[in-house]
């Protein structure tokens, strides 16, 4: 059982919502809920400009290897006129945000509030807090020409295969995926060549992402698969409607 005295409301909310129906009302308040999250995120990222996410663990800190690699991917992504976003929190997601300030570029988040772990990390421009995951999910993808995937734990895997699954059914353009840390990484790509052997995926789908240490492959998937067919899409706030 879930101790709700350290869970987020928002996740309280999320528990009970799946627990099965209830009355109409609290079906429709639980709706209107979401929808104010949701509403609230497209009107503070809208002129965030063309992003690229970077994911990876909250639990790295400066003295892993993979931080410092996270921190050079921001820069560079940085260096192509991307904004970085990430989910907003400490480990991987500030090195990027980071590695973005470095250059002085753009650095967004997407935080989830959460008991423990989660907090914005101090190299944000903006960043928007969501209690429900599926919202805050949903908007990391939203504004994203590209993903990174760094080394991290379920949450980094659930978001790499949830990108790389939009994508192989068409729900999402083709978008570069660049899944960065051979070492880390490579019992999870062997283990994505045995679903081509076993045949529940094709082999065309092990290509919809570059499994690469090297910031300047990554660098360039992006630039030829984000730039070239999508170019950098920048919306100008109007100052009418209070947006900036």
């Amino acid at each position: 059982m879930i101790d709700k005295s350290f869970t987020p409301i928002g996740s309280r909310k999320e528990n009970e919502f799946l627990e099965g129906p209830h009355s109409r009302w609290k079906e429709f308040t639980f709706l209107m809920q979401v929808f104010g999250e949701f509403f609230y995120g497209l009107r503070k990222l809208h002129f965030i400009g063309p992003c690229v996410t970077v994911f990876g663990s909250a639990r790295f800190d400066e003295s892993s290897p993979y931080y410092e690699l996270a921190r050079e991917m921001g820069q560079e992504i940085s260096k192509l006129g991307f904004t970085v976003m990430t989910g907003g929190g400490p480990g991987i997601m500030e090195a990027a945000n980071r590695g973005a300030k470095d250059v002085g570029g753009r650095s967004v988040g997407c935080n989830i509030i959460l008991p423990k772990e989660q907090q914005p990390n101090k190299y944000l421009d903006k960043w928007v807090d969501f209690d429900y995951f599926f919202v805050r999910k949903t908007l990391l993808s939203k504004y994203s020409y590209a993903f990174v995937v760094m080394p991290g734990g379920y949450g980094t895997l659930d978001e790499f295969f949830e990108a790389i699954t939009m994508i192989e059914t068409g729900k999402f353009q083709k978008f570069p995926i660049v899944l960065m840390g051979k070492d880390y990484h490579t019992a999870l790509y062997q283990h994505i060549q045995r679903l081509v052997v076993e045949k529940t995926i094709s082999a065309k789908d092990i290509e919809l992402f570059l499994f690469t240490d090297s910031v300047t492959e990554g660098i360039a998937h992006i630039k030829k698969h984000a730039i070239a067919p999508f170019g950098l899409k920048k919306h100008t706030p109007i100052k009418f409607f209070g947006e900036g």
